[in-house]
């Protein structure tokens, strides 16, 4: 049973769920719930909706999916928009998805601590705000990409230079004529360094691990849509050969240019470990061109640069660490209901992750971006909806929990 709230503190009993966060996950559950009647409190701790989206990507970045498999329930994107959305347009897209179902986030509540109470039978969420919201069922919506992962790396405290997270990058614009180390070769390093000879730097791309490379299209179709119409018929080992054999043919032998293909295929590597392959838009042609650089890990970082594991040295002006993101869940969630491992990721694999015991869900945490959040976020709405209609709006409202 919990304690009293402070006094002067203010403590609010929601009547529908709460959910923490108001990217596209969050936003995608409570436009669900309100199609289906049920209202929701949205706590999000930055001042705007999709704040990774908006203050947190490069400025060249688009979706590297055709805009069918990045939809949000309930609404398309705009006819007018091309088939890779950019940027802007995806924030415009989500903007106007709240609007579209009245979402309104309570802005610049970041969330302390959330606990579920047995004695009470609520969830107990505490913000920074001083706030503390009551409410049946928590929706954990903070994603996979909530934080940067910045690994520790050997002597890069004593580095002089300029060192960044992707999550920090606009525009290689800002590092002309510069000697670029950019550590990681997933989607986001390949773009960055790509990014950064289109303004006349120099970059040069750590590959600590093997790598599966596919173009974003083959003969004019989406390298992912023709994998999920393959599925269809084909099992995964299949359909990775045919990939794998298109992809020979595209972009060549990788391996030939420091990129080494993983011993499984793209597919089978994306369901057993969430890995997901780099789709090309460009920066092959430039490795190969010899303009953006390949090199093996870095042993350590030197005052002017780095030491590699094969025994050079380079100086570098700048350091970008494409090293992803993780969940922030650990920090702040105090009961997991039985849903969430120590590194704050769901315990079951994609389809069976969403669904936690004492009205805890998630969603975001799928590894299979926008078309896994939207699967589970109307699984989550229908679930609640279910509750709901069987205990009766009403009789939750006036059955508030009490010594909370």
């Amino acid at each position: 049973m919990f304690p009293t709230t402070e006094e002067g503190g203010r403590c609010t009993f929601s009547q529908g769920p709460i959910i923490v966060g108001a990217g596209p996950s969050g936003l995608a559950v409570a436009a669900c719930l309100a199609q289906l009647g049920i209202p929701s409190t949205v706590l999000e701790k930055a001042n705007c909706v999709a704040s990774l989206w908006q203050h947190r990507t490069y400025d060249r970045l688009k979706l590297h999916l055709p805009k069918q498999f990045c939809e949000l329930p309930l609404m398309g994107f705009p006819s007018d928009f091309p088939k890779y959305p950019s940027k802007h347009q995806f924030v415009s897209y989500v903007n106007s998805y709240a609007e579209r179902f009245y979402i309104r986030p309570l802005f610049g509540r970041s969330v302390e601590t959330a606990e579920f109470s047995p004695a009470a039978g609520c969830w107990r969420v505490v913000a920074s705000s001083g706030e503390v919201f009551l409410s049946r069922w928590l929706v954990v919506a903070t994603g996979e990409n909530a934080q940067p992962n910045e690994p520790h790396l050997p002597g890069l405290d004593c580095f002089t230079g300029r060192v960044i997270h992707t999550s920090f990058y606009k525009s290689g614009n800002d590092f002309h004529g510069e000697n670029v180390l950019v550590v990681g070769c997933g989607n986001s390093g390949m773009e960055v360094s790509l990014d950064l000879c289109r303004h006349h730097a120099r970059p040069c791309m750590v590959v600590r691990n093997s790598v599966h490379v596919l173009p974003r299209e083959i003969m004019g179709v989406s390298t992912f849509g023709l994998a999920m119409a393959l599925l269809r018929r084909l099992s995964v080992k299949t359909v990775d050969r045919i990939l794998l054999a298109a992809a020979y043919i595209t972009l060549g032998d990788t391996e030939q240019i420091g990129l080494q293909r993983p011993k499984i295929g793209p597919l089978e590597l994306k369901n057993s470990t969430g890995k997901t392959p780099v789709l090309d838009v460009g920066a092959l042609a430039l490795i190969r061109a010899g303009k953006i650089k390949v090199t093996r890990a870095v042993k350590e970082f030197t005052r002017t640069g780095a030491r590699f594991v094969d025994g050079s040295e380079e100086d570098f002006d700048s350091v970008i660490l494409a090293t992803g993101y993780k969940s922030n869940v650990p920090s702040w969630l105090k009961s997991n209901g039985r849903l969430f491992t120590v590194d704050g990721r769901p315990n079951k694999p994609f389809p069976n992750g969403w669904k936690g015991e004492d009205g805890l869900y998630s969603v975001g945490f799928t590894m299979r971006g926008l078309q896994g959040t939207s699967s589970d976020a109307v699984k989550i709405a229908a679930d609640i909806c279910q509750q709901w209609s069987t205990h009766g709006g009403r009789h939750l409202q006036h059955k508030r929990p009490s010594h909370v």
